[in-house]
């Protein structure tokens, strides 16, 4: 199981032409501006944003359909804590000395009876989730677009020290050798007559973590081979040194990177100037 398999993106788009070096410009942007803004309206419609262009970028849509199974339990998670306990700092951003009530437990409950689940802070927990999903969708647009060659010359050539982009590249050729490692492990399971489809998840959580136990001692085993053949090799990480692959910014590649320096400065422009992505835009006034 190669690299190909974990990359998920097969057609050529605008993506997969793009230098990496745009895409991490592309990546920090977003981020930042996700984590400036507190609004759950401007938090979502980023992440719609990204999520349509992951989608424009060829990452399959299955991909985006676990994502959100995974995810979607500590998004539950979010909503209930921040709407249930998250007070103060909703206060604070608000500037509300009482909060709106969305929902009130039973006083006669054990432990959490008589907690109130508040408007606010339940707009405070979406925004979060919408945080988060921006987050797990912009990288797999960076990464999955991008050959891992590429990735890893754009990255010297972005002036990340040499070192660090090798551990980086060497985890992203480990983990479909991890997953094909699973693959086979499970498929010798099924020889030996262990049936899968009609496990409950309990049963198949105790079988994955008995998983767990060959795949971290493989893995170990890779990792003490790669440490012979660096050593051998004489590998010290220095970034002079030829490459096989070359990366070169083109025109739409500048054009990009200054669009998105100007988005950045645009949106704490207008999110200072004019309120756009502060808690209450387009929710109303605070007070």
């Amino acid at each position: 199981m190669g690299f190909s398999s974990f990359q998920t993106v097969t057609r050529d788009s605008l993506f997969t032409r793009l230098d990496f070096r745009t895409k991490l410009v592309m990546l920090v942007t977003i981020t930042l501006i996700a984590f400036t803004w507190e609004s759950p309206i401007a938090g979502g419609l980023l992440a719609l944003a990204v999520a349509i262009a992951c989608l424009l970028a060829g990452v399959r849509l299955t991909y985006l359909g676990t994502v959100l199974k995974v995810m979607f339990p500590f998004y539950i998670f979010l909503l209930l804590s921040m709407g249930f306990f998250n007070v103060d700092q909703v206060k604070l951003l608000t500037g509300k000395t009482e909060l709106t009530p969305l929902l009130s437990l039973p006083a006669s409950w054990a432990l959490i009876g008589g907690a109130t689940m508040s408007v606010e802070g339940t707009l405070y927990g979406l925004n979060i989730v919408f945080k988060t999903l921006t987050m797990v969708l912009i990288i797999p647009l960076a990464i999955f677009t991008t050959d891992v060659n590429q990735m890893t010359i754009g990255m010297v050539r972005a002036k990340i020290p040499y070192k660090i982009v090798f551990i980086f590249s060497s985890t992203l050729r480990f983990v479909p050798l991890l997953l094909g490692e699973v693959q086979s492990i499970i498929e010798a399971q099924r020889l030996r007559g262990l049936d899968f489809e009609r496990m409950n998840w309990f049963k198949r959580g105790r079988v994955y973590a008995a998983i767990a136990v060959p795949l971290i001692l493989n893995a170990l085993a890779k990792s003490q081979q790669l440490e012979i053949v660096l050593q051998s090799k004489g590998f010290s990480g220095s970034p002079h040194r030829t490459y096989l692959h070359e990366s070169t910014l083109a025109p739409v590649d500048y054009a990009l990177i200054g669009g998105f320096v100007a988005l950045f400065a645009g949106a704490i422009a207008v999110y200072v100037g004019l309120g756009v992505g502060k808690f209450y835009w387009l929710l109303g006034s605070a007070g």
